[in-house]
């Protein structure tokens, strides 16, 4: 495995502030949750209690049949999130990253904190996006990792335990590379562009991993465990660690939780892959909520182009549509997302002509 310590892409200072570690917080048994995790505001939200209301399951063996291709591309366009089963990653591979992950949060915080990140880095175990001392704060904690290229890994903040750790994400970030590809591919036979032509931007990805760890919370209904956003990502597989929920998408102005099927990778559509598909695709504003009893664990794994790529309509779709957003180098585009806070869908506004 690559052992280099090297710059990750290129960005200005960005200087999040250092906060307490809420696993730790979690662990005192608060009465009182300190104001700074408190959010008002998520008390008049409607969360939808329709269980029939599900992000489609698109199951990856069958995507060679045009019916599958076709709850791909609805699934694309019109929730923007699809639960994907059968989607070729072996389950060792799977069942040993989520211990592995689970190991690390487990270990006593002055182990974890040999990983901590440091000033102007994203990297590392701790928090991102928090800018001010009066900032709200999410409920949870996250150990942040560039997994390809493998130039891109500084191995300063790659856990030494468990001892199988750095192994066993190695393994994971190069299947779920295959997984991402393969979706594109079927991506851009939907969007009637080249596969080749896009397939080529993802070639050598830049792909980062966010392991979360939401604590279970007392006033839990008073508590985001992740601010409402869309990802900066063209896709994202998210791995659910254990069986609690709490991943919820906006969809008809309500909040819908996810209720996630065992072995499968939660998907949704980036800004870059709606930006990339002029409109065509959504990335949809979504959360995370905490329990008021479990602890939740998930890993998301963010696919990005090719560094020194850049960011706009595909060509080929506005040969006749006019372009809905802007063209920008990758390298401008992520800057914007690492120095703004978690809100909303700003980066899509952001790029809109």
């Amino acid at each position: 495995m690559e052992t280099m310590v090297q710059s990750t892409v290129p960005l200005e200072r960005f200087g999040y502030l250092p906060v307490e570690n809420v696993q730790a917080l979690a662990s005192k048994n608060p009465k009182n949750i300190p104001s700074r995790y408190i959010r008002p505001e998520i008390e008049s939200d409607v969360v939808s209690a329709d269980e029939s209301l599900q992000i489609p399951v698109i199951d990856m063996s069958k995507l060679d049949h045009d019916d599958e291709q076709n709850k791909l591309h609805f699934a694309c366009k019109d929730w923007g999130f699809f639960q994907l089963i059968n989607h070729g990653v072996a389950d060792e591979v799977v069942e040993k990253m989520k211990t592995d992950a689970q190991e690390f949060f487990n270990l006593p915080l002055e182990e974890k904190m040999v990983c901590a990140q440091v000033p102007n880095h994203i990297e590392g175990y701790g928090q991102v996006f928090v800018f001010s001392e009066n900032q709200k704060l999410d409920w949870n904690d996250m150990l942040f990792l560039w997994g390809q290229p493998l130039h891109l890994r500084n191995t300063r903040f790659w856990p030494n335990n468990p001892p199988s750790f750095r192994a066993t994400l190695d393994k994971y970030t190069m299947e779920l590379h295959k997984v991402m590809i393969q979706l594109m591919k079927l991506i851009a036979k939907n969007l009637g562009t080249d596969p080749e032509m896009l397939l080529s931007l993802f070639e050598k990805e830049v792909q980062a991993i966010r392991m979360n760890y939401y604590p279970p919370c007392a006033e839990a209904s008073k508590v985001v465990g992740a601010s409402p956003h869309s990802d900066a990502s063209a896709l994202t597989l998210l791995l659910h660690v254990n069986e609690v929920e709490g991943l919820q998408i906006k969809r008809d102005q309500k909040w819908v939780p996810v209720k996630p099927i065992p072995g499968a990778f939660t998907v949704n559509i980036g800004d870059i892959l709606e930006i990339m598909s002029n409109g065509e695709y959504q990335s949809v504003l979504h959360r995370a909520v905490v329990n008021p009893e479990k602890e939740r664990m998930s890993i998301a794994s963010f696919h990005n182009l090719n560094m020194g790529s850049q960011i706009g309509p595909l060509q080929d779709l506005v040969k006749t549509n006019k372009a809905l957003y802007r063209t920008v180098p990758i390298e401008e585009f992520q800057r914007w997302k690492l120095t703004s806070k978690q809100d909303g869908n700003s980066m899509i506004s952001k790029m809109k002509l």
